[in-house]
């Protein structure tokens, strides 16, 4: 697929600590080119659940309008969303279907009606179904039957994993989107789009476990023979450690997200015990003296206490063992805390890594943007993607593209089309380039691209401790 059939797709993670906005489209080398970048605290989600709609919708345009100033050339109508919580729910169901055409091979819509009638499955009232995954296919007695289209058979049937979630939590979210002047195009399930970020091929055979630290719960995907088994909602996150820290050592919850990111370790051992940070005190009271030790021994409580749940849903389903080749893969905010890996390793019995979306992204891109906070951004925008190859007529009439002006793209030598950031009246004449002009404009394009991301970014330096 040419880079001008690609539509731009927009991938929005409404987060408890923060919102992000990410647009990007795949060039001719499968990679994403990110045209444009925004992020905005957020203050009405807790535990991955929008409580509030009028503050969500507020950060929501905050974090679209950082977007739109990192490319003021971009419009944004539609966006993939991501949705967590506690109440997600994952079901196993199975289904068959006798073929009414039993003299051909199996066709593309028949499996989509197969997926389909697995949406009347009877779940508790108050709930929705998000998404239906198949799991292994059969066709009459042959079991395992990775792809079935194209397989002659008289009838077909899989293993489902069934995803729901709350109705009104998914109500909220998608007001709050609507109310923010967009169109939500799908709702995709947090640690599906983080494992689409940092997972590879070679992962997906050997089996993973990847576990997303959010702000407010972490997200848990177990993949093993190229499918998922299982995937869970962990009731815990960074702000819980952060509340431990602020009830525990008696700081404000600034002093402790600050002292979390700055001092914290996972590992209590690791921690010198000579080694002190001090708080100033309120209003005239004396300063504290806290200890890194003692500071790292509530981080490395409350964080045993997320992997005992990573260990407890691997043996749910058998995967407790060696079995998954592929160990830990950490990503999400949460995952950068020193010594996790180590902690990791130590709790489950696997080997441990952090993952990282480098390999998705096309280079030249800021380092911010390759940070495993973003994972799940970028994973949505992966996930749009992969609805739009396979039902690329259907979706090629109803997807509304933003489409970038020929007048605003130039080709360099490897032949990726880049943006530009020089604005051309619709009339004005077609002009040739000459090289030096070209590597001038791109130049100057990503200097004002990079540096109005930087600007964004650059928060007010942490006051001392």
């Amino acid at each position: 697929m040419s880079q001008n059939d690609s539509p731009i797709i927009v991938g929005l993670d409404i987060g408890t600590t923060k919102i992000a906005a990410i647009a990007g489209r795949k060039n001719e080398f499968g990679k994403l080119e990110i045209l444009g970048f925004g992020r905005a605290n957020s203050n009405g989600v807790q535990h991955g659940q929008v409580l509030n709609i009028d503050q969500t919708i507020k950060a929501i345009q905050q974090a679209l309008q950082n977007c739109q100033l990192s490319n003021p050339d971009l419009e944004i109508n539609e966006v993939f969303v991501g949705i967590a919580g506690h109440h997600i729910k994952s079901l196993q169901t199975r289904g068959d279907m006798v073929r009414q055409d039993a003299e051909n091979e199996i066709q593309p819509w028949e499996i989509e009606q197969l997926i389909n009638n697995q949406r009347k499955t009877f779940i508790p009232a108050g709930d929705q179904i998000i998404d239906v995954i198949p799991q292994e296919f059969h066709v009459d007695n042959n079991p395992n039957v990775k792809e079935p289209v194209g397989v002659n058979g008289v009838k077909v049937g899989a293993n489902f994993l069934i995803l729901t979630g709350d109705r009104n939590a998914i109500r909220n979210i998608n007001r709050s989107v609507e109310r923010s002047g967009l169109v939500t195009k799908d709702l995709v399930l947090q640690p599906l789009a983080s494992a689409s970020a940092v997972m590879s091929d070679i992962d997906l055979e050997a089996g993973v476990a990847i576990l997303d630290i959010g702000g407010g719960t972490s997200d848990l995907a177990v993949f093993y023979d190229g499918i998922l088994k299982h995937t869970a909602v962990i009731p815990f996150g960074g702000e819980n450690i952060t509340n431990d820290i602020r009830l525990g050592l008696g700081v404000l919850k600034s002093q402790a997200e600050a002292m979390k990111v700055q001092f914290g370790s996972a590992l209590a051992d690791e921690a010198k015990a000579n080694a002190y940070v001090t708080i100033p005190g309120l209003k005239g009271m004396p300063a504290k003296e806290i200890s890194v030790k003692s500071l790292a021994g509530i981080i490395q409580a409350r964080m045993s206490e997320i992997l005992d749940f990573v260990t407890y849903h691997l043996k749910q389903v058998g995967l407790d063992s060696r079995q998954l080749n592929g160990g830990v893969i950490l990503t999400g905010g949460g995952s950068q805390l020193k010594h996790l890996i180590q902690l990791t390793e130590y709790i489950t019995g696997l080997n441990a890594r952090i993952g990282l979306p480098n390999e998705h992204l096309a280079p030249n891109h800021i380092d911010e943007l390759k940070k495993p906070m973003y994972s799940t951004c970028i994973g949505l925008i992966l996930k749009g993607y992969n609805d739009f190859e396979q039902n690329y007529k259907v979706f090629a009439e109803n997807f509304k593209r933003v489409e970038v002006p020929k007048s605003l793209t130039v080709n360099n030598n490897n032949g990726a089309n880049t943006l530009t950031s020089q604005k051309v009246e619709k009339a004005a004449p077609v002009t040739t380039l000459t090289v030096e002009q070209i590597e001038r404009r791109k130049s100057k394009f990503w200097d004002r691209f990079k540096n109005n991301l930087i600007e964004i970014f650059n928060e007010e330096p942490d006051k001392p401790l």
